[in-house]
């Protein structure tokens, strides 16, 4: 009977020691933090900001030319391809160039951008020969003023002026509404119109690129009628003397529609590429964990050339993110090859199209390759190479802005501050977390898409400066040791949170955040 009753003694006894043991030798994360360098993140981002890049705008070679650098550091680090067997993610992409386009009444042509300009972007091809065009004042339509009233407009020409009426509503501003063009077309649809002339007073135009802006919804539920920007001389020689008269009353708010009889010819013709852009994925499978993920990630993408071929480089915005990924990612790999592992596993993620609306981080928030509801968090790392030059207090060489960290999970600030305070000891500003915040920084970098979708998130950032989307942010202007500073937070924080016992609780509503 002693026996038994020593054995039960001991065994809780030993089941303790062998815990003390097993956090005693708890991996030390500070020697992997330390292989992320100011020399190595020189070097990589020379790379990705260098002319051979091209600004690396999205869907384009250097975009293609800086993922392919990306895929390459993963391969060499024996990182698994992320997406199902692929190192990259794709997504289409559409952009469409006008061919031509031509505009005469009654005969007499114009040309375009001494006198008419195309909306690409909406546009359809095709060729119209009308003979009625409707005057619909401002054209609009709706609960504040209708012009299209007691007018029929079906499978009409209107022409419209650009603006809007003196009595236009007030905005939650308290300023004036301003004009809109899609409220322009929707309220030209929904009554039926077959194309909208739209007059502006801006011709002749200076003649711009035949390319139209790049989309992904190459397949719209809403086919809206072309619209053709048309000088006043247009809108006179369409109208008559009524066009003076017309526009005046317009601007004294006493609109009146009416009907010309008038022989139009409407012509574009466009073409529409198809092409694509990437995320670019490594994944480093986790231990007893592995099912659950962390998710770190930073936008390649860039703006690419502008401006008679002058490229813009984006060393800040964003090769510091990109590079500060692909030297976590060397930090992890290198952990796991001694033994030392993260329990979870974690994608290291550069997404593409954040310069065009964060289309490539949406992209994978549609199409997640490893469930989002088993992601505890999401760093999302956006400028940390420079300083801002408008941060008045605190330690201008030793901080970051943090965002998000007060949002969907409790845990996030403390982790973040106590991970801080043990290992880099940096000021973490918090202004960006203010939701009276102008810039509206929370809502502009890839990290939303995981917030929508209710993962928690933390976002590093450094404030915007005089080089902010310049030709002259390049990679001589970073601040190569407080980056690697601020890249090795990030590493300490994703270390605690690939590694603790827990996911992060999901305790603060994803509706208490404001668009």
């Amino acid at each position: 009977m002693r026996k038994y009753i020593l054995l039960f003694i001991l065994i809780p006894i030993a089941a303790v020691q062998a815990q003390k043991q097993k956090k005693s030798k708890a991996p030390n994360p500070t020697p992997y933090a330390g292989t992320v360098t100011a020399d190595d993140l020189k070097k990589h981002l020379f790379v990705i900001a260098s002319a051979e890049m091209e600004g690396r705008e999205t869907a384009t070679e250097g975009q293609r030319k800086a993922a392919t650098y990306i895929e390459n550091h993963f391969k060499s680090l024996g990182l698994a391809p992320g997406n199902n067997g692929s190192y990259q993610q794709f997504y289409p992409v559409f952009q469409d160039s006008l061919v031509t386009a031509s505009l005469e009444v009654n005969g007499k042509k114009f040309e375009i951008n001494k006198d008419f300009s195309v909306n690409l972007g909406s546009a359809y091809s095709a060729t119209m020969m009308g003979s009625e065009i409707v005057f619909v004042g401002y054209g609009i339509s709706d609960s504040t003023r209708d012009d299209y009233a007691g007018i029929n407009t079906r499978g009409k020409i209107v022409l419209a002026l650009q603006g809007t009426p003196p009595a236009a509503p007030q905005g939650n501003n308290n300023r004036r509404q301003g004009f809109n063009p899609f409220a322009l077309q929707d309220a030209a649809a929904k009554n039926g119109a077959a194309a909208i002339l739209l007059v502006q007073d801006n011709f002749p135009k200076r003649a711009s690129s035949t390319r139209g802006f790049q989309y992904t919804n190459g397949f719209k539920r809403t086919i809206y009628p072309n619209t053709f920007s048309i000088s006043e001389a247009i809108a006179e020689q369409i109208m008559g003397a009524d066009y003076p008269t017309a526009k005046e009353s317009a601007k004294n708010g006493k609109s009146t529609a009416k009907t010309y009889t008038t022989n139009i010819l409407l012509e574009l013709l466009k073409y529409t590429m198809k092409m694509e852009s990437s995320n670019v994925l490594g994944f480093l499978e986790g231990s007893d964990l592995k099912d659950e993920y962390l998710v770190i990630t930073a936008h390649y993408d860039h703006l690419g050339k502008r401006d008679n071929n002058v490229i813009y480089y984006g060393a800040d915005d964003d090769g510091s993110g990109t590079v500060s990924v692909l030297e976590l990612a060397e930090a992890f790999a290198k952990a796991k090859a001694e033994g030392k592992g993260p329990r979870r596993s974690i994608l290291f993620m550069t997404v593409s199209g954040e310069e065009k609306g964060l289309w490539g981080s949406a992209y994978y928030g549609e199409h997640p390759v490893y469930p989002l509801d088993k992601t505890t968090a999401d760093l999302n790392i956006d400028m940390i190479g420079r300083i801002d030059p408008k941060r008045k207090t605190g330690d201008s060489t030793n901080y970051v802005y943090v965002v998000g960290d007060d949002k969907l999970s409790s845990d996030l600030k403390p982790i973040s501050e106590s991970i801080n305070k043990k290992y880099t000891k940096l000021e973490l500003d918090y202004k960006y977390n203010d939701p009276k915040d102008q810039e509206r920084i929370y809502f502009r970098s890839d990290h939303y898409n995981f917030a929508r979708k209710g993962v928690p998130i933390i976002f590093y950032f450094n404030g915007t400066h005089a080089d902010y989307h310049r030709p002259t942010d390049t990679p001589d202007k970073i601040d190569y040791t407080q980056m690697a500073k601020r890249a090795q937070l990030v590493f300490y924080t994703a270390w605690e949170m690939a590694n603790r016992n827990e996911m992060l609780k999901r305790d603060i509503p994803l509706d208490s955040q404001t668009r």
